[in-house]
């Protein structure tokens, strides 16, 4: 049996969404771009991409994403709907936590798309979306998990900014397994989507990173703006009071980049 197989296999026995002719490639230049290609023709939804090895991965606002061997790099085709369609990214990241946290490693969720441990960056989420005049036809959901990255296959300022599963100490972690984890739990929360959003905004605070209050810089559709985190809404976008006491509501589209204020 390929791995593509046996990864529908191992989902279906977790109790997952039945997969549609995944993919397993030594090496694309982003699985998202490939469950793009595959959306354009036609793919049903939970076509499945995935990856040992990415050339051009991305992540928000085109920024590279570095993706050597020893990751999970995985895209899969969904139809959530526009009504549902914002609150995808959260979803996903419950989903990720969920299943790094089934194997021992705790980690909390930077709005709108990181996975962290210690401050140190684990993994990320990116939803691209294809739209028409009747709304979202599409989202094309990436997730990547570092699962045994050697930080010297890596840029030396990203070097002490990331850490890996083995790092932190599940060293029996394989993309395979983690692969099936992640998909069996984001069918969990797909389905909560549908049937309960709230409980998805819910899941995310409870494992949100504790920097409310913070002051940070956001820049948002080429805009700067400075403020200070006050929370995430039912509806999946951040919160943030400008000074004056003005609040700003920003969705995830729209933002490049939330940084906390360097201390004077």
């Amino acid at each position: 049996m390929d791995r593509a197989a046996a990864l529908a296999q191992a989902v279906a026995a977790l109790g997952g969404p039945r997969l549609v002719a995944p993919e397993w490639h030594p090496l694309l230049a982003s699985t998202s771009d490939r469950v793009k290609q595959l959306a354009r023709a036609g793919a049903a939804e939970w076509t499945a991409v995935l990856a040992e090895r990415q050339s051009d991965g991305r992540g928000r606002e085109g920024r590279a994403w570095q993706s050597p061997a020893g990751g999970l790099y995985l895209s899969v085709l969904l139809r959530p709907g526009a009504e549902r369609a914002a609150l995808l990214p959260l979803a996903a990241g419950v989903a990720a936590a969920e299943a790094v946290a089934g194997l021992g490693v705790a980690s909390v969720l930077k709005w709108p798309n990181d996975l962290l441990v210690a401050g140190r960056k684990l993994g990320g989420v990116l939803a691209e979306a294809s739209s028409t005049g009747g709304g979202v036809e599409w989202v094309a959901l990436g997730i990547g998990i570092n699962v045994a990255l050697d930080p010297e296959r890596l840029p030396a300022e990203l070097r002490s900014g990331v850490t890996s599963l083995h790092a932190e100490g599940a060293t029996a972690a394989s993309p395979e397994g983690l692969a099936a984890a992640v998909l069996a739990r984001l069918g969990v929360w797909y389905d909560a989507l549908r049937e309960a959003p709230s409980r998805v905004v819910a899941a995310w605070r409870e494992r949100a990173a504790p920097w409310w209050g913070t002051l940070v810089d956001v820049r948002a559709g080429g805009t700067a703006l400075r403020g200070r985190l006050v929370a995430v809404d039912d509806d999946g976008a951040l919160v943030i009071e400008l000074p004056g006491g003005s609040r700003r509501r920003l969705v995830s589209g729209e933002v490049s980049q939330v940084r906390p204020v360097a201390a004077p």
